[in-house]
């Protein structure tokens, strides 16, 4: 059976994309922070592992529960903490957003790695986000820590070949608890900045996009019809970027 560990795997994206991937057949692990999955159990026969990811003392003792390897890992990790323009993000602010998405990101794939090399076939996806090619004024932070994600993406694409292969997904605006605080960091039910009616109108597609239209890109890139892509990006965003 086929070993996936899904960090962020209690969020509105991770939910969808672990019962997909249970469907499918996958052995699946749920990383995420303890709040998370305390509100949001994991289905039957999924593992939870708590981790805080920007941290590397819990990010070691999680994946050492991973030891008998994996075939894939997603990271679904990370947060937005509101918009502000970069005059005036405070140095504490702009720490908090690189530890939880670029920290983060940046420990748990180097976790992953050495697992992932145990594998047969196996694959990373990294989650990045349409401000990491195309930015919007008051995401400044957050679009800094994705683009950074994309080009780490890209290195260990180059770094792990032809062993493993590293690619990413990078969505536009996604109807979940992410932009009503985060799942685990806010009562998730929250006012957004997002005017979500006038963004739906603004897209070729005429909606905003909802976890299963994450889920599909994301097992594609898991699987073997993706089997020659390696650092690759998929925009996943109604039309709206075309790069």
């Amino acid at each position: 059976m086929r070993r996936l560990a899904v960090l962020g795997g209690a969020g509105g994206i991770g939910r969808a994309l672990v019962a997909r991937a249970v469907a499918e057949g996958w052995r699946v692990f749920v990383l995420d922070l303890p709040a998370s999955l305390e509100r949001h159990k994991v289905p039957d026969g999924v593992r939870a592992i708590p981790v805080d990811a920007a941290d590397a003392g819990s990010v070691r003792a999680a994946f050492a529960q991973l030891e008998d390897g994996l075939e894939g890992f997603v990271n679904l990790a990370g947060f937005l903490l509101g918009m502000r323009k970069l005059e005036s993000v405070e140095p504490e602010f702009w720490d908090e957003v690189v530890a939880g998405n670029l920290r983060a990101a940046f420990l748990t794939a180097r976790a992953a790695l050495p697992l992932l090399a145990k594998g047969e076939s196996p694959a990373m996806v990294q989650m990045v986000s349409g401000l990491a090619a195309h930015t919007r004024p008051g995401y400044g932070p957050y679009a800094a820590c994705k683009a950074a994600v994309v080009s780490m993406t890209k290195t260990m694409a180059l770094e792990a070949a032809p062993l493993i292969r590293v690619n990413a997904v990078g969505p536009g605006a996604v109807d979940t608890a992410f932009l009503r605080g985060g799942t685990g960091r806010s009562s998730e039910d929250g006012q957004t900045n997002l005017d979500i009616a006038a963004y739906s109108a603004m897209m070729p597609l005429k909606r905003i996009a909802v976890p299963s239209d994450v889920v599909g890109p994301v097992m594609f890139l898991l699987g073997p019809d993706s089997a020659y892509m390696t650092g690759q990006v998929l925009w996943v965003n109604g039309g709206a970027y075309m790069p």
